[in-house]
């Protein structure tokens, strides 16, 4: 049985796709079988991996209000043991069609439940907004990561988030569990950086990941070429953090990967 772990922020610009192509990437490639769900009708988890969304055919909007078979929409990437199941532009009318639907909130959880036996780890990188859509990928997901970034109005609107999950685990997911406040955009050069580092691990104690994620120029440079930063750069800052998140929700999560293996296949 696999893990779900949605990322979620209503607030934009805070690295949430980013962390999800790359902390999926990052699982892949620790050996764990990795599946990628593009939830925002941006649909930037889908063009960031390669894929162009105009061209796809079947993707979760199908699945959710067409009934596909999710196997149907599936598309291999080029990283080892990654899948995406990925987005495109008619998502964005999903809420307004899941309105009148019975159990509008679980289709995302139906959906997912045909492949969970599939993969150890199921990443879904939600919408910036805490519509229909997001509340499907919390009911479905199994915890949360909330990435919240290093600057001016970090925790603007973070208060709102943590409602809405608290309402989710009354009514619709009682074992949603948030599985840490990830820090982004960190410059270390800034002191509003570390100012608001501080501010966040005094609020959220151990509820913060230990890994920080920094500001990395091939961070940036990796979705213009269709990539995770690992395949990109596997020695630079980024890749290196986002390995390092992974190893951390492995070691929380009581899981062993093959480090050995993963060396090689990012070699």
């Amino acid at each position: 049985m696999s893990k779900i772990i949605a990322l979620a922020n209503q607030k934009g610009g805070v690295g949430k796709t980013t962390s999800s192509i790359n902390l999926a990437a990052s699982l892949a490639v620790l050996e764990f079988r990795t599946l990628l769900v593009d939830a925002d009708p941006q649909a930037n988890s889908t063009s960031g991996i390669g894929f162009d969304p105009r061209n796809i055919q079947n993707s979760i909007y199908e699945c959710i209000i067409n009934n596909i078979d999710p196997h149907e929409a599936i598309q291999k990437t080029d990283t080892p043991n990654m899948d995406l199941l990925p987005a495109h532009i008619d998502l964005v009318g999903a809420e307004i069609e899941m309105i009148n639907l019975e159990d509008r909130e679980f289709k995302m959880k139906a959906v997912l439940s045909q492949l969970k036996d599939e993969y150890d780890f199921i990443i879904i990188d939600c919408s910036p907004s805490l519509g229909l859509i997001t509340i499907n990928a919390l009911t479905a997901a199994d915890s949360v990561i909330i990435p919240v970034q290093c600057e001016y109005f970090a925790l603007e609107g973070l208060g709102k988030l943590l409602n809405t999950i608290k309402i989710v685990q009354s009514r619709l997911n009682p074992q949603l569990a948030i599985e840490g406040i990830l820090l982004t955009m960190y410059d270390v050069r800034l002191r509003l950086s570390n100012q608001v580092v501080e501010e966040v691990r005094t609020h959220f104690e151990d509820m913060v990941f230990d890994t920080i994620i920094q500001r990395n120029t091939r961070l940036s440079e990796a979705p213009s070429f269709g990539i995770s930063v690992i395949m990109h750069d596997a020695t630079s800052k980024g890749a290196i953090n986002y390995l390092n998140l992974a190893r951390e929700i492995i070691r929380k999560n009581g899981l062993v990967s093959t480090e050995s293996e993963a060396t090689s296949a990012i070699a």
